[in-house]
């Protein structure tokens, strides 16, 4: 793939190895300057779109998983080969990209046990279609698997396509593969040499009933039964000195005086019972208050 620019200068080998940095490891000269850093990382960005693009087309992917912002956010090493020999107007092309990275996973061996692991995973892959079946692809692999210091059969790979199987199957010798309920695959030998740490978990419990909560988390949700409005309406809510803690109520009131059963009547929605005791139905507080103060009155129009 050509550019514009001088991709020659730019990577100073026939593999460079970017990291989530992005700094172009080209030539430098007498003049070199901030601007023309930040020039170099531009023109380094724009191979790693382009390429990323060009990669996503040729899996039939609906967007790119490689691009310079996935690396600047994310701890992957971005393999990228140069020809250095065919050069377009004196500018280089570039053949194409391997991208690996570290991942934790969960994966299962073969008696189905699951094994807590983070082997170097292989991403993303491409050669350009004009240059692929002579020997590039191997030649990128070698290159990553020398610098990494790890084997073929040790690479968990992230769904890979049928050519990339078949790259792996006839350059390495990886056939049988273990599989997997994820994405990756994995091939004979993986656990047997594993160059990442293995964690075996313990294995599952046998089926049980599904329980969301612990019983004393079940009795701390249960939400408290109140007594109807206006009996509910005690200042005595309050909420526990510790931090975090929800609130607790306390005993409400035993009983209510009349003025504030009163209040408490006049502002509730209109109901059977609170309009008999408002309108003085017999026996209630307003009437005994109205005949209280029938009384009164006529005691001193008496007197």
């Amino acid at each position: 793939m050509e550019f514009p620019f001088d991709v020659d200068a730019l990577l100073g080998e026939r593999v460079t190895a970017v990291d989530q940095h992005l700094q172009p490891p080209g030539r430098r000269g007498p003049g070199y300057t901030a601007a023309h850093r930040v020039d170099l990382q531009q023109q380094l960005m724009t191979i790693i779109d382009e390429m990323g693009k060009a990669s996503a087309k040729a899996q039939n992917l609906p967007a790119p998983i490689t691009s310079a912002s996935r690396m600047q956010t994310n701890h992957h090493v971005l393999y990228i080969l140069k020809d250095n020999e065919v050069k377009t107007a004196g500018k280089g092309a570039i053949i194409g990209f391997l991208k690996v990275g570290y991942k934790k996973l969960f994966l299962l061996d073969r008696h189905g046990v699951h094994n807590e692991v983070e082997p170097l995973c292989v991403l993303d892959f491409y050669i350009h279609e004009s240059l692929q079946r002579h020997g590039y692809g191997k030649e990128l692999f070698q290159c990553m698997m020398q610098r990494e210091r790890v084997q073929p059969h040790q690479l968990a790979v992230d769904r890979p396509s049928e050519k990339l199987l078949c790259f792996l199957r006839k350059h390495y010798n990886l056939q049988g593969t273990i599989p997997q309920v994820n994405n990756f695959v994995i091939f004979e030998g993986f656990f047997a040499d594993q160059h990442a740490p293995v964690r075996k978990l313990p294995p599952k419990r046998a089926e049980e009933e599904i329980k969301p909560y612990s019983l004393t988390d079940r009795e701390f949700l249960k939400e408290e039964v109140e007594p109807p409005w206006p009996f509910n309406q005690s200042h005595s809510l309050t909420r526990s000195s510790s931090l975090g803690n929800s609130p607790v109520r306390t005993c409400l009131k035993p009983f209510l005086n009349e003025q504030e059963l009163l209040r408490n009547l006049r502002l509730c929605p209109p109901h059977a019972a609170a309009h008999h005791l408002l309108n003085g139905a017999e026996g209630g507080p307003a009437a005994r208050r109205r005949r209280t103060s029938s009384l009164t009155r006529s005691e001193n129009t008496s007197h």
